[in-house]
């Protein structure tokens, strides 16, 4: 591949190329710029700019680079002020910036390959729109891509350009349907560096389970799961109880062939007798993601406008936004609070009604932190009746099983509470869930639930589950201690500027701004076969720095630490330094 056309994150001694390279083009050429005796031209962002370059072996082609929103400003701030160009504070987005390619070079394809470069790693870093300066006379090129004009041209020395923006979900559709087949023409001749998958995922929201990549998700490798260590999604680290694995296996062949009750009658009624609700406001699902698509699938409208709390769950942007197309805001969670939801901003935020639906996921995930149902209740009472509160549960057993707002929800029209039984019963595999509402909108949703909704071996698991309060009280405490004892041997690690524990069953680890990325830490740790999740395309907020790890088992919390250990010191070596940059 020594000739093959290289996209690549800069190293620093690309930086003196990148100088002299703008100076030719953007002060001689184009007179942007008045010529620095230096033959040099940098600006002040260079410290908080990404620079991804094209080169053929040691010749270099081109570069663009990217100012992320955690820079807290940009290029266009010294054209514009924010009250002239709102979507800078509102939105966050990345700005690309600078494309410049060496004229013999011009004709090929390596400014539109930089350009999808910048899209593809903004999408990594959790980017939903980004913003350009597009000079006018390649307007074309940009308007090829999706990039739409703002309304303000900016002038600049001799060269006058259109301030252009748009939403990293669409350009990425625009990019995909238009010019996919070129894309993948060039994808065969071209050494992609970048740690991010050149070709974004195709449908559907992305979720932990690469582990299963290790196993085969034919099936016909399965001995290979006792070598995987799968920390990438959050399933329970323990079996369910005995007497869940006891009525599974009393006839197996019976529950396989044999079709469940069609209501999930007893499953109902079961979840009414342990939860102490009317069983007129409960409905079951395979799983919270059955119980989401359905119910919102009913509420909403691409009119609809949706809050949700950011970082959150990764399905409830990709139902309101992707598959419904809402007009969705974010909640922004702060490092710098611990990422605690403040109730007072979120009384702040919803208290006019503005929003159709607001969902709160609590324990978050994937911060792990827990906002009491107290807090929560206030804050909901305080808003108007055109608002609906989606409230998940999944991890509230981990915090406090009786500090729910599940009873609030069978007599509120306002408030649905949705709690998976997958993860806190170790049933991920069986999909098995509920929801609480008022007795009329269960009974809308029930209306447009099909015939047996839940699988029989996942009603026998579940109305079992729930039968063996103590056995799994037993092991959400021991979860509480293997968090512990994985965070205190994660912190022993020389490469992680924290480690943050929240309440569930996992936690999480930051890397330093000039260490590795997350992603190159995350595929350091597969060549262990041990998977962890980068959090990066979750949210900007993470920097691209954060990964999560899932609580397994002492010997499996083990070897996450050897291979995280492993990992950074692999990528503390020269080699890797040169390619481990944000």
């Amino acid at each position: 591949m020594d000739h093959a056309l290289q996209l690549r994150t800069a190293t620093p001694s690309d930086h003196d190329w990148i100088h002299e390279l703008r100076h030719r083009v953007y002060a001689r050429e184009l007179g942007q710029h008045p010529p620095d005796p230096s033959g040099r031209l940098s600006d002040s962002l260079d410290g908080d700019n990404v620079y991804l370059v094209a080169a053929r072996g040691d010749t270099r082609i081109g570069f663009v680079s990217l100012t992320p929103p955690w820079a807290g400003r940009y290029s266009l701030d010294k054209y514009l002020t924010r009250e002239e160009l709102p979507l800078l504070t509102e939105e966050e987005p990345f700005e690309i910036r600078v494309l410049t390619v060496e004229e013999r070079w011009r004709s090929t394809a390596a400014a539109p390959l930089l350009m999808y470069a910048a899209l593809r790693w903004a999408a990594a870093r959790g980017g939903r729109r980004v913003v350009a300066m597009g000079r006018t006379q390649l307007l074309d090129m940009y308007l090829a891509t999706g990039l739409r004009p703002v309304g303000r041209t900016i002038r600049s020395g001799a060269v006058s350009f259109e301030v252009l923006s748009g939403s990293v979900a669409e350009l990425t559709r625009t990019v995909t349907e238009r010019h996919g087949r070129t894309l993948r023409r060039l994808r065969t001749g071209l050494d992609w560096q970048l740690d991010v998958p050149f070709a974004p995922r195709a449908d559907g929201c992305e979720h932990g389970g690469a582990f299963f990549s290790a196993i085969g998700t034919d099936f016909r490798t399965l001995t290979r799961r006792h070598e995987v260590v799968a920390a990438d999604v959050l399933d329970a680290w323990f079996p369910p109880s005995p007497k869940v694995r006891a009525v599974l296996a009393e006839d197996p062949g019976w529950a396989a062939r044999t079709s469940p009750p069609t209501g999930a009658e007893g499953l109902l009624a079961q979840i009414a007798e342990v939860r102490g609700l009317p069983q007129s406001s409960l409905v079951v699902g395979a799983g919270s993601s059955d119980l989401i698509f359905r119910a919102f699938g009913r509420w909403l409208t691409p009119d609809s406008r949706v809050l949700l709390l950011d970082p959150g769950y990764g399905e409830y942007a990709h139902v309101t936004e992707r598959v419904i197309g809402c007009r969705v805001d974010r909640l922004p969670l702060r490092r710098q609070d611990g990422w605690l939801l403040d109730p007072a901003r979120l009384a702040a935020a919803t208290g006019d009604g503005r929003y159709d639906l607001v969902v709160v996921v609590n324990p978050n995930n994937p911060t792990g932190r827990h906002a009491p149902a107290d807090a929560l209740r206030a804050v909901i009472e305080a808003t108007p009746a055109r608002t609906r509160w989606w409230i998940d549960e999944a991890y509230l057993a981990y915090a406090d099983p009786a500090d729910s707002l599940a009873p609030l929800a069978s007599t509120d029209p306002r408030v649905v509470v949705c709690t998976s039984l997958s993860k806190m019963y170790a049933l991920s595999g069986m999909r098995a869930a509920y929801l609480v509402a008022d007795p009329d909108t269960a009974g809308q949703l029930r209306r447009w639930t099909p015939p047996w909704p839940v699988s029989l071996p996942a009603q026998l698991a579940a109305v079992t589950a729930l039968r063996d309060p103590a056995y799994y009280t037993q092991r959400w405490a021991r979860t509480h201690t293997l968090r512990r004892e994985l965070a205190d041997s994660l912190r022993t690690l020389d490469g992680f500027t924290s480690v943050d524990e929240g309440v569930a069953n996992f936690l999480t680890v930051t890397l330093p701004p000039d260490g590795p990325s997350a992603a190159r830490l995350v595929r350091a740790c597969r060549r262990h076969d041990v998977f962890l999740r980068d959090l990066s395309p979750m949210s900007p907020a993470y920097e691209g720095r954060t990964v999560r790890i899932a609580v397994r088992d002492t010997a499996e919390n083990t070897r996450i630490v050897a291979a995280c250990r492993s990992a950074l010191e692999e990528l503390r070596t020269p080699a890797a330094t040169g390619r481990a940059s944000r």
